[in-house]
This record gives C-alpha cells, sequence and structure tokens, in this order.
C-alpha cells in the first residue's frame, strides 16, 4: 500500500471575481484508511445536507472498495475459494476495468493481485529483525500474483472470477481516486460548480477558488523529515495524484527497501525516481497511474507516458548532488498542462 506525498495547497489573493461575496463549506474527516478534505463553493449552500451527502457517498464508496472492510465487496470476493464467476456492482467493474487498463499498458507494473507481495515484504508491521525475504519465497508469492492471468472479469454478464482460489484484490492504489470522483459526482448532482476535493492527498478540483481563480496545487518536494514545496501547478476540472517512496520504506544491512513493489519480479523498486506525479481526466486514472509511474521509474515511465499522452511529473535522486538533490523531468502532455499556470 502506498503511501502518497502530502499535497500543499496554494491559493492567490486577488480582488474577488465572483458577483457576490460566495459562500464556502469546508468538510473533512476521515476515510478509507485516511482523510478527507473537501471545498465547495457557490451560493445558498446547506452545509449539514451536504455533509451528509458526502458521507453517504463515501460510505457506499467502501462498502464496494475497501479492503479495511471484511464485509466490502472486495474484501468478500478475496476472502472466497470460490473460482466460480461472482456477480459484481457495476462501480466494482469500472475500476476494476480501468486497473486492467493500465495493468495492460504498463506490462503487468500495476497489478491489483499484489497482495502477497505486500504481505511477504513486511508492510506494515514490519519488525527490524524481521529477514528479507528469500528468492524462493519471493517466487511463491508471485505464483499468486498477475490480475491478467489470475482474474477474468466479464463486463456484460457483470461477473469477475479467479483461477486460483487463494487469489485476492487490493485496490489501495485505485480505489481512492475513484472515491474522489464518486464524491465529485456528489457535489455536482447538488448543483456546485466549483469545488476541490481531496482524499489521501490524492484529489480532483473544478472551477474557481474563493478568491475567483484557477485552484494551485503544490507538489512537495521529495523530502524526509521536511516539507516544502517543488512545484506549484494550476487545475481546473482535472484529476491529480502523486505517489512516491521517500515515507515509507525500510532499511535492514545498508540496503534500502521501498514500499513500492515491482509485480514483474516480486521486489522493491530499485531506480532513483522517487516521487511522480500524474494529471488525469479523472482522480481514478490519475491515483493508477501515479502508482504504476513510480513503480516503473522515470526511463521506461516515460516511455509509455509519450505512448499514451499522459501528463506525467517525475523527479528522481541525483546522485552527484548530495542527499537532497534532485533531477525533474516531465512528459509533454505535463508541459502542455503547465501553459495555462
Amino acid at each position: 500500500m502506498r503511501l502518497l506525498p502530502v499535497l500543499a495547497l496554494f491559493t492567490l489573493l486577488s480582488g474577488c471575481l465572483f458577483e457576490k461575496e460566495p459562500e464556502v463549506v469546508r468538510l473533512s474527516g476521515e476515510t478509507m484508511g485516511t482523510t478527507f478534505n473537501i471545498t465547495a463553493i457557490g451560493e445558498d449552500l446547506d452545509e449539514v445536507a451536504l455533509a451528509a451527502a458526502v458521507e453517504e457517498t463515501l460510505a457506499e464508496v467502501n462498502t464496494k472498495m475497501s479492503n479495511w472492510d471484511p464485509n466490502s465487496e472486495v474484501s468478500v470476493f478475496s476472502g472466497s475459494t470460490s473460482t466460480d464467476p461472482m456477480p459484481v456492482s457495476d462501480e466494482f467493474a469500472l475500476v476494476l476495468s480501468a486497473a486492467n487498463d493500465v495493468h495492460k499498458k504498463t506490462g503487468g507494473t500495476f497489478d491489483v493481485t499484489l497482495g502477497p507481495l505486500i504481505e511477504l515484504w513486511g508492510f506494515g508491521p514490519r519488525k527490524p529483525e524481521d529477514p528479507v525475504p528469500s528468492d524462493a519465497e519471493i517466487e511463491a508469492a508471485l505464483a499468486s500474483v498477475g490480475q491478467n492471468r489470475l482474474l477474468k472479469l466479464d463486463t456484460d454478464a457483470g461477473t469477475l472470477s479467479k483461477s486460483d482460489a487463494k487469489v485476492g484484490i487490493n485496490l489501495s492504489a485505485i480505489a481512492k481516486g475513484y472515491g474522489i470522483d464518486a464524491v465529485a459526482g456528489t457535489l455536482k448532482d447538488t448543483g456546485i460548480e466549483d469545488y476541490l476535493v481531496e482524499i489521501g492527498g490524492d484529489l480532483v478540483t473544478k472551477g474557481q477558488n474563493e478568491q475567483g481563480e484557477a485552484w494551485r496545487i503544490g507538489i512537495e518536494k521529495p523530502e524526509t523529515g521536511a516539507q516544502s514545496i517543488q512545484l506549484i501547478v494550476s487545475l481546473d476540472d482535472r484529476g491529480m495524484a502523486s505517489s512516491g517512496d521517500y515515507k515509507n520504506f525500510f532499511e535492514q544491512d545498508g540496503v534500502r527497501y521501498s514500499h513500492i513493489i515491482d509485480p514483474t519480479t516480486g521486489r522493491p523498486i530499485t531506480h532513483r525516481t522517487t516521487s511522480v506525479t500524474v494529471l488525469a481526466e479523472n482522480a481514478m486514472m490519475a491515483d493508477a497511474w501515479a502508482t504504476a509511474m513510480l513503480a516503473l521509474g522515470q526511463e521506461k515511465g516515460m516511455e509509455i507516458a509519450e505512448d499514451h499522452k499522459l501528463a506525467v511529473y517525475f523527479i528522481s535522486r541525483d546522485v552527484t548532488g548530495g542527499e537532497n538533490a534532485y533531477i525533474t523531468t516531465h512528459s509533454t502532455a505535463f508541459k502542455d498542462a503547465l501553459g495555462s499556470n
């Protein structure tokens, strides 16, 4: 399960562009094992009704996608020992279909059946004295990893099956983004046209902030024990997600092991890319692609980003420049997005 860099939110003070002072409702709380923050702007907003609608939406998402809820749809499927097709909701099928698309385009580097490897490598209740997994243990875990090989989604029939009874699904790298989009849909349904929805550092925005300007979002510099901003971007009607390996790792015998695991090798990533930010048409795809791009690293990730016109910003360690020296690079689509900043 990945730990996202905190995204700092920025607004620039200026003359108000609204005809009259807008109403601002801010909601926050906990969901999906992390926190959420929502800013909604409009007229005649009912904060109590809006909070209730958001809570209902998040509860509905959790009943389908949450790996923390033993009775959720994904948990029931993962816990089942049957290999027969199981009916799944339209929402679950939508998320898994998106996951399958990213899995295919990354050559299997994004994989929702990664659970056995996450457990093997000890993220998270790991003790310092726990040994690093052996080659044999990694190979054994890999037998239960590979969503293209082990899962079959039939969107026409609305069913999902697994070829191995032990296979489970972990949606932590995509469901959070789906939850953001679901909340955004709830806000739209109530007539709100200016908002920011953030869950666990991933977010989506629409319209303008309370100063009547574009939402300004900061990408955090990947420094352990510090919090500063690498870059600020403007967002409107777009999802954004960041993934980093600098806050969740362990060291043993002088070797640093990232919590980002490559499903094609069964081992933590070893490349120098430490943070990735993705802009996408919605938060769900930004969420999935951010995880995938960090696992791929800048070199392989950039090739895929250019092939599929993805807006991606990479921050990599500069091994020649010291502990906190970084090299940044971005895809053509990300550069085009910055053109409006």
